[in-house]
């Protein structure tokens, strides 16, 4: 399985390029021998999107997934990854159950990707654009089994279009030259980073407890949509990150005059207006 996020993973040169009418063929199932082994000791990268279903299908709270089902690696700065946290005894995915995937229905983006890799530069020159790659495993013996298809088809089997979708703005955000060039960001925003983009239970509670609403012209029913959708909100996180750490116009603050609230509420809502 690939071990960085799908538009981060470099595609080894020697590799062919696969477009998306390229033909790949694979097949993954209970008929073959291998079945359920990349499930076992593997580093799977999960995006914002990925949690936000995971914990949704399975109706937990999102701090309480990230505490029973994840690992960061290097949260001492803001780009670090999250990575599902496999049993210590087995080493196998916590949700492999003796049929295969618990919880297929809403399986992580790697997961579904799989045997496929993305190449995609980090700063593209122009007209230069990302490919796909296939990722051969020892342990795998899907290769060349079961009928052709086209790449196109195969993202579209896997249901990735959703997700495609909904990875864009975490992908913006994660390829902004930002990273690249400015210091290191203190620890309260790389707090306030991971909570918006994978605690979204907490950053819920954040936007609808703190004077959040009085400080951005939000209009009522956006603020209605991100109180019952994980969709909208999260999309709202996306844009307060880039307001907050790249000083984008994605939201726009009221003016002073405007402002109501004050006490513990004010100062946290002040302290994620940067």
């Amino acid at each position: 399985m690939p071990e960085v996020p799908p538009f981060l993973s470099p595609g080894p040169p020697s590799d062919p390029r696969l477009e998306a009418d390229s033909e790949l063929h694979f097949r993954c199932g209970p008929e073959l021998d291998c079945f359920t082994q990349c499930c076992r000791d593997v580093s799977i990268v999960l995006t914002p999107y990925d949690v936000l279903r995971m914990k949704r299908a399975l109706r937990m709270d999102s701090s309480e997934f990230l505490d029973k089902y994840t690992l960061a690696i290097n949260r001492g700065t803001a780009r670090f990854p999250i990575v599902l946290r496999m049993d210590p005894e087995t080493l196998q995915c916590p949700f492999l159950g003796s049929q295969g995937c618990s919880i297929y229905a809403n399986r992580p983006w790697a997961c579904r990707m799989y045997p496929l890799g993305v190449a995609e530069p980090r700063q593209p020159a122009a007209g230069q654009t990302g490919f796909y790659f296939l990722i051969r495993e020892g342990l795998c013996h899907g290769h060349g089994k079961g009928s052709p298809c086209t790449v196109r088809s195969w993202l579209a089997s896997q249901g990735l279009e959703e997700y495609e979708m909904m990875e864009s703005s975490f992908k913006r955000l994660m390829l902004d030259e930002f990273w690249r060039d400015s210091e290191p960001l203190p620890p309260e925003k790389v707090e306030m980073y991971f909570m918006a983009c994978y605690d979204l239970d907490r950053f819920r509670r954040f936007v609808f407890e703190t004077s959040f609403f009085e400080r951005f012209v939000i209009d009522d029913a956006r603020i209605d949509a991100v109180r019952e959708d994980d969709e909208e909100l999260l999309e709202l996180a996306f844009e307060w990150l880039r307001f907050l750490l790249f000083r984008e116009k994605t939201l726009r603050l009221r003016e002073p005059s405007a402002v109501g609230g004050r006490g513990q509420a004010a100062s946290a809502s002040g302290a994620a207006t940067g």
